[in-house]
Parts: structure tokens; C-alpha cells; sequence
């Protein structure tokens, strides 16, 4: 068994930081996961959050965007398009670009939230919805960086935005003998 884990986040503009590390927490879709020497091969969505890894008795923090992992008992690598470390962070201008952020997503909110996959709209109502994920995505990267810099934003709420898993299939896709 391994003694420590390789910890590698890569972005598309190259390696962001290459560590040997004890153990790291990172965000998964489906909640925080960890990676101990020795763990068996996991492959994860991750989404915007922060990743914290220990060498010895210091614990680092970074935040990362929306991507994957893929973890084995001797390495961790996340794919992510976004990365960031507390001294990189000002967070004076990352408040005034989620200010922008958070009006640009109060004008949309008239436009209607269709469940995914729903056919339907005009291309007006899909180019807003489009618009309105992009802007979350945003805003959830300026809040982890905020999070990562000790000054987290208040939690936002939106009541009407899709999430959890998906709704059942129609009466008519379930096999009728009982087989799945």
C-alpha cells in the first residue's frame, strides 16, 4: 500500500499544482468525497467547490470549477476548467463581478425554468435558460473563491431551479411484464 497519494488538477492551461499529499477532500456532484493511500479507483464528477489536501500536519485549500476526478491508491487527478489558490484572489473585484453576475440573473427572472429535457419554449425562452446557467455556473465559481478566501457570500436561494435526480420515465417506457 502507498504512503501518499500524487495530487495532480489540471486546467486547459496545464498543470495547476502537482503535490504529494496524505489525503485530500474534494466537491462531488453527489457530495464531498475522500482519497486516503490505498483507495480503490473512483471516477467523479466534481462540481465548483473547494478541494483540501494535507501534507503531514498542513492543510491546504484551493477551489476548483466543475469537472472530474479520477482517483487510484497511489493518485488523484481532477480535470477542472477553473483554479484558484487563496493568494491569487482579490476580493474586491470578485464582489463586483458577482454583483454583475447577480443582476444579470435578476433580469431573468421572468423568463420560465423548463425541467431538462422539456421540449417546448420559443428560442428567446432557450437562449435566457442557457444564459441563466451560464451566469449560475459563474456565480457558484465566484462564490468558492470567495469561500476559499474566508469571506463566503450569503447562500442563495432559488426555489424554482431544477435539481435532484430525475423524474420517472412515462407510464408508457415501463416494460409491463416487470422486467427492467
Amino acid at each position: 500500500m502507498a504512503d501518499k497519494i500524487q495530487l495532480e488538477i489540471v486546467t486547459p492551461r496545464g498543470r495547476a499544482l502537482s503535490a504529494s499529499v496524505d489525503e485530500v477532500t474534494a466537491p462531488s456532484v453527489n457530495g464531498e468525497f475522500g482519497v486516503l493511500p490505498g483507495h480503490l479507483p473512483l471516477l467523479a464528477a466534481l462540481r465548483t467547490g473547494l478541494v483540501s489536501y494535507r501534507q503531514g500536519n498542513e492543510t491546504t485549500r484551493c477551489a476548483v470549477g466543475a469537472g472530474f476526478a479520477e482517483a487510484g491508491p497511489d493518485k488523484l487527478v481532477i480535470l477542472t476548467d477553473e483554479y484558484a489558490e487563496r493568494a491569487q484572489i482579490d476580493p474586491v473585484l470578485v464582489r463586483k463581478d458577482l454583483a454583475e453576475v447577480e443582476q444579470q440573473l435578476a433580469k431573468l427572472e421572468g423568463v420560465p425554468i423548463v425541467a431538462a429535457g422539456a421540449k417546448g419554449g420559443d428560442q428567446g425562452e432557450v437562449e435566457a435558460r442557457l444564459q441563466r446557467a451560464v451566469l449560475i455556473a459563474r456565480e457558484n465559481w465566484l462564490a468558492a473563491e470567495l469561500e476559499l478566501y474566508g469571506d463566503p457570500p450569503p447562500a442563495t436561494q432559488r426555489p424554482f431551479e431544477e435539481f435532484g435526480p430525475a423524474p420517472p420515465p412515462p407510464d408508457d417506457e415501463i416494460p409491463q411484464d416487470g422486467s427492467q
